[in-house]
């Protein structure tokens, strides 16, 4: 009696289905991997502060030091097509639990690193760290996505990006708490000074410091791992990583259809520049701040924290805007304040140019959703092709700081904002092109019919 009471009709089942967030079943699963977006953003802007902070530890050059971002970034534009592959042979889950496996490897290898003290090591143990949550990456959005009913799945992926900058906030408090009150303010020409055994202990200590986070992360990834592989996942169809449909074959190969459309290309062109404006900013702030404010790395570190929180606070502001404005003209105006913050900061200096810098992050909250939504309209069937490419695009975060690194070493960190501002301006004309050209150049099988 009890059971007839209690079953649903069929198609009143299929009803709720259709209306909830997720399909049945996948409250925990959606929890888990949510935190994982939490877990890489922590790990990148962890890793912002090290390039000042290697700097000083083992006296090297800002072009030296940037270094840092081109070993992160690097892996993440190298692990793009073997991220793929792996969804394809193992599924969305399978490919979270080896990002995850692999980040906490690199994780670990901060321990080795810090007793050898070499930068060499400490580049390993970083590619290694960022080629695991390539991997974790590409496979986590996916398989948010898949989690629920099609209809929501881009709100439940954007609940789910949500979290990312949380992440990274608790990146730099922990940087900033844990990490720069342990470097020793003694210059290169200090250090020079010293002997060769007083110059390895204190190098030790802070090396040491850096260890710690890093180990706690790497340990952080397990735990997740470990909850991930435990949990019974509901099968569904959409979770097929590759799942065989009937694809009608379009003239040309995929890859010259994705370069003649010029909304496409010249959107991965926008994208390179927004990773390398956005890592740009971030990464030599406590540049800016130390050398125009004449403050310690602790105090530079906590300018830093405010620019990640007025990240996450406009993320939210700029999806409200969205509802009323244009994406394209929003975007456009972001990266036109963008180019006249840099060059305020370039020309101003001091407290105002240091707020000027903590504003850019702003302007960059938008972006890289914005441009990936905008370059990805009417690929049809090669929409995920186009957006393996425009996650390779990331590679621009390992590219461009270097250069920055070189124009402070021959300038000062203030000249160097240039570079960000020539990154914004990039952008803005791709904001200026998909303003002139609002209909996107459709590949479906239809259209070309």
């Amino acid at each position: 009696m009890q059971s007839h009471l209690t079953a649903a009709p069929p198609a009143n089942q299929s009803e709720l289905e259709k209306e909830s967030f997720l399909h049945q079943g996948m409250r925990l699963p959606f929890v888990l991997i949510v935190l994982c977006f939490a877990a890489w953003g922590l790990a990148g802007n962890l890793t912002d502060p090290l390039v000042s902070v290697f700097g000083s530890v083992f006296s090297m050059s800002a072009f030296q030091s940037s270094l840092v971002q081109f070993a992160y970034y690097g892996a993440y534009f190298a692990l793009a097509i073997p991220a793929a592959w792996i969804n394809s042979q193992l599924g969305y889950k399978g490919g979270v639990l080896i990002g995850l496996l692999l980040a906490a490897t690199g994780g670990f290898l901060f321990y080795p690193a810090s007793i050898v003290m070499t930068y060499a090591m400490f580049l390993i143990a970083l590619f290694t760290l960022a080629a695991g949550l390539s991997i974790l990456e590409t496979s986590a959005n996916p398989y948010v996505m898949a989690m629920g009913p099609r209809h929501n799945a881009t709100r439940r992926l954007n609940f789910a990006q949500a979290f990312n900058p949380i992440g990274s906030n608790l990146g730099v408090l922990l940087a900033a708490i844990f990490i720069l009150p342990h470097v020793n303010p003694a210059t290169a020409v200090d250090r020079a000074a010293l002997s060769q055994q007083e110059l390895e202990s204190m190098q030790s200590m802070e090396l040491q410091a850096v260890m710690g986070p890093y180990i706690t992360l790497a340990l952080l990834y397990i735990v997740i791992a470990i909850a991930i592989a435990m949990v019974r996942v509901p099968e569904h169809e959409g979770l097929m990583a590759d799942r065989k449909r009937e694809v009608v074959k379009l003239p040309g190969s995929r890859l010259g259809r994705l370069l003649k459309n010029r909304r496409y290309s010249f959107g991965v062109v926008a994208q390179f520049f927004n990773v390398a404006a956005q890592t740009c900013t971030w990464t030599f702030t406590l540049h800016y701040i130390t050398e125009n404010l004449g403050v310690n790395s602790t105090i530079a570190g906590y300018w830093l924290q405010a620019s990640l929180l007025i990240f996450l606070f406009s993320r939210f502001i700029m999806v409200g805007l969205m509802g009323r404005f244009d994406p394209r003209m929003l975007m456009t105006l972001m990266c036109v304040l963008g180019v006249g913050l840099s060059v305020f900061a370039v020309v101003s200096g001091g407290v105002a140019g240091a707020i000027a810098i903590v504003l850019l992050s702003a302007c960059i909250s938008l972006l890289f959703p914005t441009i990936y939504g905008i370059a990805l309209e009417g690929l049809g069937q090669d929409t995920k092709y186009g957006a393996a490419g425009l996650v390779m695009a990331i590679v621009g975060g390992a590219l461009i700081p270097p250069l920055q690194g070189w124009v402070i070493d021959m300038t000062s960190a203030r000249v160097s904002y240039l570079v960000v501002a020539g990154c914004f301006l990039v952008i803005v004309g791709y904001g200026a092109y998909v303003l002139r050209h609002p209909t996107p150049v459709s590949t479906s099988a239809e259209d070309i019919a």
